[in-house]
């Protein structure tokens, strides 16, 4: 696996609470917006749906690509961030 941003470090490390959806590793500003406008406005949200997919990894990147046209690197950097997350605190 490829090292992991600074981004990715500082989400994990600490509980998600209210952060915003562009605080996940991967997802910026045009895919934070498209996320927001289908309803996924908050980092636990986007949590959630991850949980409903089982952690399954190619199944969350299918949903992210279609749901907010997320490329491969975008959905690999946030599989990895919620999956460490949820090792770390679940």
């Amino acid at each position: 696996m490829s090292s992991t941003s600074q981004k990715h470090k500082e989400f994990v490390a600490e509980p998600m609470g209210e952060k915003p959806v562009n605080a996940l590793a991967g997802i910026g500003e045009v895919l934070g917006k498209r996320l927001e406008e289908k309803g996924f406005d908050k980092a636990y949200v986007v949590l959630g749906q991850f949980l409903v997919l089982k952690k399954d990894e190619e199944l969350f990147r299918d949903w992210l690509k279609d749901t907010c046209g997320a490329n491969v690197k975008q959905q690999g950097d946030c599989y990895g961030c919620l999956r460490e997350w949820c090792d770390s605190f679940l």
